[in-house]
């Protein structure tokens, strides 16, 4: 898998890609002789984006297996090495797996290997299980925190951050944002100026402080990245509840993207022209997606009313390069056809994928559930019958429509009324308990417990909000659109507002209106350089400004389309350019779920 596609924007991507690599293999290179590897399922698949199975084969690795209960398939080596998550759960796997390779007879060495840090349980699990002595000393630290996606994003793929931040009041995901952080300036230099807004924000940037006086190194280069501006997701519940109408986003709604791969039906993908299928129904596609490829990079961050438009316009345009062929060519000028012929053939097939996701989706958005759905959500946004129980959320309950469904629209429905009149509030509890079972009923308290749902108060925070950022926008055009509103068709990320505010540079100062209708502190500070003296911005007036915005508790595909909208924005008050860090990638619907319990449903 290349990843020429890392390096392309202000900031090298590819080095943290690079500084994965280094960490990952020099551990492999120093365990002499064959190798099997275990992931965890969620960390196998991420780690794809560090390096290919086939750059594990060069560092004497057999095989590569998924953890899961049961015995592992039987491939002879002399070391079998777990890489996992540091979670309990994970450990008791991996106990089952060591005691059915003893079972088996196997003299393998076992190793161990927890990204990004060993814990204290995680031990004492093991030694509970009774396999601790099995790894002697071969226990080690990965130190691996973000996973590079594109070349403005990186993500730390931890989706339980928020939920146990905010519910469980459990800093460890904090504390690696922050180790996150530091090598993200060992590699481009210590960010002058940070910026956040949260109680999650301020604890990792103390975090950030402490760690940077214990390790003190004094080769960190000269800094590439002006300010950091970290953005607790409890400071904006309301987006990522929100359906993303951009490209990518839509994807990730109705398909899901998972780690830059969307996985569909294979059966849609075959030529018209073939005389027989070639896939089953049980077989399935994968499509990368990212910048690597021209024709996603263009259009993934539009409204999905002008991806039409775009390759209407991509078909007529390789259909022109085509035709060139016809007609009398000099050899020279055949030549030139022929050598741009891989290329033009690339950029065809990209077409025909995008033509037929395009379509799929598009089957999705003109299905009368979606667009009642969006009409319901944009009713709410704009505070439109907001006071009681609202007619389509009872018919989805009445009809049991999916329960993520549900929840997102009962909690977009308390966010924009700033809260349910009591008597709503428990009347869409017992419907819901009712319809789907009272082993909800926890799930309805984490909700409660994160500020989702919770009973009216006096003050109207997102009417004042509303008002005073533009957070509704009625005259934004989807196809040619000159505000961020475009992402959601009338509705500007709260998120990504506060962004605006925030590059500018009396910072929180410009918010001081509507900070106190936000969870948590502000604050602005100037970080000392690694000599102790306060840095300054290192970009000239000419040259854009480099913002890391970092999402703790995770961003959706939409509010990372409306920064890179900001970025292209010549016209801009601030001449900005966006990197986006999160620690995880999320919509509605996984927002919802890492906070759910018991959702088998």
């Amino acid at each position: 898998m290349s990843s020429s596609h890392l390096s392309g924007g202000k900031v090298n991507i590819s080095r943290v890609q690079e500084h994965a690599r280094k960490h990952i293999f020099a551990l492999l290179d120093n365990i002499d002789g064959t190798k099997n590897i275990v992931f965890d399922a969620a960390l196998g698949s991420v780690m794809a984006l560090i390096a290919p199975k086939a750059m594990f084969k060069e560092h004497n690795t057999k095989s590569i297996f998924h953890l899961h209960s049961g015995t592992l398939p039987q491939s002879h080596a002399n070391h079998l090495i777990f890489i996992i998550r540091p979670q309990l759960s994970l450990i008791d796997l991996v106990a089952e797996n060591v005691r059915n390779e003893v079972k088996r007879g196997s003299l393998t060495d076992f190793h161990l290997f927890f990204i990004p840090r060993i814990t204290f349980l995680c031990e004492k699990r093991l030694e509970d299980r009774g396999v601790l002595g099995s790894f002697r000393n071969n226990i080690q630290e990965l130190p691996l925190h973000l996973f590079p996606f594109d070349n403005d994003l990186m993500s730390m793929e931890i989706g339980s951050t928020f939920k146990e931040f905010h519910l469980e009041n459990d800093p460890t995901s904090l504390h690696q944002t922050a180790q996150g952080l530091l090598m993200l300036q060992s590699l481009f230099g210590v960010i002058p100026r940070v910026t956040g807004i949260g109680p999650a924000s301020l604890k990792v940037s103390e975090f950030m402080k402490r760690l940077a006086q214990e390790q003190n190194d004094a080769n960190i280069p000269p800094s590439q990245i002006d300010q950091l501006i970290l953005l607790d997701r409890c400071v904006d519940l309301l987006t990522p509840l929100a359906t993303q109408l951009t490209y990518e986003g839509l994807i990730d709604e109705l398909f899901g993207i998972r780690n830059t791969t969307l996985r569909l039906p294979a059966e849609h993908f075959v030529s018209s022209n073939e005389a027989s299928p070639s896939y089953t129904s049980a077989d399935t596609k994968d499509i990368i997606l990212n910048s690597g490829e021209e024709l996603f990079a263009e259009i993934r961050d539009k409204n999905f009313n002008a991806v039409g438009l775009a390759l209407r316009k991509k078909a007529n345009q390789i259909s022109m390069q085509f035709g060139e062929r016809h007609g009398d060519k000099t050899v020279q000028e055949m030549k030139l056809f022929v050598s741009r012929l891989p290329y033009m053939m690339a950029n065809k097939q990209s077409l025909a994928n995008h033509t037929t996701i395009a379509e799929l989706v598009q089957k999705g958005t003109d299905s009368n559930q979606f667009l009642e759905a969006l009409e319901t959500e944009q009713e709410l946004m704009n505070v439109i019958d907001t006071d009681k129980a609202h007619p389509f959320i009872e018919d989805c309950i009445a009809r049991k429509e999916p329960f993520t469904k549900v929840l997102r629209l009962v909690c977009m429905q308390a966010l924009t009324n700033s809260g349910l009149r009591p008597k709503v509030l428990e009347y869409y509890k017992r419907e819901i308990l009712q319809t789907y079972g009272f082993q909800h009923a926890l799930t309805l308290c984490n909700l409660e417990q994160a500020g989702l749902l919770r009973v009216q108060q006096n003050q109207r925070q997102y009417t004042v909000l509303r008002k005073a950022l533009r957070l509704t926008v009625v005259d934004n055009s989807e196809v040619t659109p000159t505000d961020i509103s475009y992402v959601h068709s009338v509705y500007a990320p709260l998120s990504i507002r506060l962004v605006q505010h925030l590059v500018r540079p009396n910072g929180p100062r410009a918010l001081q209106d509507v900070l106190g209708l936000l969870p948590g502190p502000a604050f602005d500070d100037i970080q000392p350089s690694v000599s102790g003296t306060s840095l300054s911005l290192q970009s000239s007036s000419d040259s854009p400004k480099v913002v890391l915005v970092f999402f703790i508790g995770g961003c959706t595909f939409a509010e990372i389309s409306a920064l890179r909208f900001l970025s292209q924005q010549e016209d801009s008050d601030a001449n900005v350019e966006f990197v986006i860090g999160t620690t995880k990638l999320i919509n509605g619907n996984t927002f919802i779920e890492s906070l759910s319990e018991n959702l088998d449903s």
